[in-house]
């Protein structure tokens, strides 16, 4: 089994900072794809930013060269942060990661169990 823990969500105020983290656990052997997503009231839920076992790295226009997302294998954790945030940034993120349990084993995605981050004017 694997878990994902998301952490740093929370309150800001336009202009500022938050950064979040997600930490897996569990039967892991590897992890390929690490992403955040998010979902606003009324909206589908949208990819905000995502990186490659590689180091590619790729975000949605509407958060490039405000968000960067950064991984740390050896603790199988995955971050975003978030700098200039705008009250439309305000959603639910969801960090999704693509992990294989074992050798030779299938790559599944998992869901962290998302965190509320509101910006207001």
């Amino acid at each position: 089994q694997v878990q994902l823990v998301e952490s740093g969500g929370g309150l800001a105020q336009a202009g500022g900072s938050l950064r979040l983290s997600c930490a897996a656990s569990g039967s892991i052997f590897s992890i390929n794809a690490m992403r955040w997503y998010r979902q606003a009231p009324g909206k589908q839920r949208e990819l905000v930013a995502a990186s490659t076992s590689g180091g590619s790295t790729n975000y949605a226009d509407s958060v490039k060269g405000r968000f960067t997302i950064s991984r740390d294998n050896a603790k199988n954790t995955v971050f975003l942060q978030m700098n200039s945030l705008k009250p439309e940034d305000t959603a639910v993120y969801y960090c999704n990661l693509d992990v294989r349990t074992r050798v030779g084993g299938n790559i599944y995605a998992h869901w962290g169990q998302g965190t509320q981050v509101t910006v207001s004017s």
